[in-house]
């Protein structure tokens, strides 16, 4: 299968790394509208450098079309790429609205070419087994969820249109907090149904949220809640799960603890993939062999359509009840 990347930001580029080490899928192509960065990367890859995508979906014709570009690119190119016949994996979050998921879910409907939104959260082996924990109770029942991320949102190096809510569809809660609504939903192999929310705005570049604290709740009965933060402070990306017989402590990445007598031990686990790399591996598995994508347009919309009813809680005051 031949493979473009559109977008040669650090995203783009590990998706290219990760296609580099498959056999069986040839990364033939770059677009980025940074010429010299386009022709930068693609000399390090050894393929062809573009600054027009639809340029090159008519000359190189990708089996899949990795798309990791700004938000507000994500509906008009994923169109683009199904009308071309191929097959999208397109960055999170989906769309900046739930309309543009819809119209992304409808053209790739229309063109029959498969649709896979990259949720990583669903590749990190400590991921795996806390969902793979949960659903075999041997923790007892899951009581709560706590979540929190602490980062430097507003750090130099991130570009501009981060900070415009017209191009990224929001702040922290909209590109890493769909990070946290999409790990919770899949570990507890639900839904999230109500939202109560409170974002702020205190700092001056952007028009975009900074911070915010969501009570959520889940169609499986879990409350859960993400508090994140983009100003400057400590770190931290941990995510607790409180059953009636133990703890576990989750940090993405890094590793996983489990507690049954009130102290922390780490967890063990099996070697795994490269999460991007897995992902792709999925991808074409799932274009080889139509088997069903678990990161599918449809549920992906899902993610998006709890980050809308964070928006309008905190706007209103009001908890949501999520569409």
């Amino acid at each position: 299968m031949k493979l473009a990347v559109m977008g040669a930001g650090a995203i783009g580029v590990k998706h290219l790394e990760a296609a580099s080490e498959i056999d069986g899928l040839e990364p033939v192509a770059i677009v980025e509208i940074n010429e010299s960065l386009a022709l930068e990367t693609a000399k390090k890859y050894g393929i062809k450098a573009y600054t027009d995508y639809q340029e090159m979906l008519q000359k190189e014709k990708p089996d899949i079309a990795v798309i990791a570009l700004p938000h507000f690119l994500h509906k008009e190119v994923s169109i683009r790429c199904a009308e071309h016949g191929s097959h999208i994996l397109l960055e999170k979050p989906m769309a900046l609205n739930t309309v543009e998921c819809d119209e992304i879910i409808a053209a790739a409907e229309r063109n029959e070419v498969k649709l896979m939104v990259g949720h990583t959260q669903h590749y990190f082996p400590e991921n795996i087994e806390v969902r793979r924990i949960i659903e075999s109770g041997e923790l007892g029942k899951l009581v709560m969820i706590n979540d929190t991320r602490n980062v430097n949102y507003y750090r130099a190096d991130r570009p501009g249109w981060f900070f415009e809510k017209s191009k990224a569809g929001g702040g922290i809660m909209m590109n890493l907090g769909a990070h946290s609504i999409d790990k919770i939903q899949w570990m507890t192999q639900s839904r999230v149904t109500k939202v109560k929310a409170s974002v702020s705005f205190h700092e001056e570049r952007g028009d975009v949220e900074g911070s915010g604290i969501v009570f959520m709740e889940t169609s499986s009965g879990v409350p859960a809640v993400i508090t994140q933060s983009g100003y400057s402070g400590v770190s931290r990306n941990e995510t607790e799960f409180m059953f009636t017989k133990g703890m576990l402590k989750l940090e993405t990445g890094k590793g996983l603890s489990i507690s049954r007598d009130g102290l922390y031990e780490p967890v063990l686990l099996k070697p795994a993939e490269q999460p991007l790399v897995q992902q792709l591996l999925d991808f074409m598995d799932a274009i080889t062999n139509d088997t069903w994508l678990d990161c599918s347009g449809a549920y992906s919309k899902t993610v998006v359509s709890v980050i809308e009813s964070v928006y309008a809680s905190s706007e209103t005051g009001t908890e949501q009840i999520v569409k």
